[in-house]
């Protein structure tokens, strides 16, 4: 993953996490940080936590609960869109995007899930 993608995904994701401002984070978790492209779909993916800068408690709290861990898609030609997927699978709760098959494969992430843990 390049420093641009990273630069990317933390864009989609502060967009989604309470409009908190990309300064705000300085970068990207890298246990956990996942991407892949998918041929059959033409499809990027990605998947990670936002680091919070230390003195950004408008960053730290977004990153807790569901935006605890970001998946992100992107089609070729087209923008990055991040999705909440922190709180999956707790209470009954769904995945809001459906990772093909391969890509969980590829990362190693049970199947029908949307996240490094139990399905949801």
């Amino acid at each position: 993953m390049t420093n641009g993608v990273r630069n990317q995904l933390i864009a989609a994701a502060a967009k989604i996490n309470g409009n908190v401002q990309v300064s705000e984070f300085k970068g990207l978790e890298p246990q956990g940080s996942h991407y892949a492209y998918d041929p059959a779909t033409e499809t990027y993916w990605a998947a990670a936590s936002l680091l919070p800068r230390d003195d950004s408690s408008a960053a730290a709290v977004s990153v807790q609960d569901n935006g605890s861990y970001n998946v992100f898609r992107r089609t070729l030609g087209g923008s990055w869109t991040a999705y909440d997927v922190g709180l999956a699978g707790v209470g009954g709760t769904g995945c809001p995007i459906t990772l093909p098959p391969a890509v969980l494969q590829l990362w190693g992430w049970p199947s029908k899930s949307c996240g490094p843990g139990p399905p949801s």
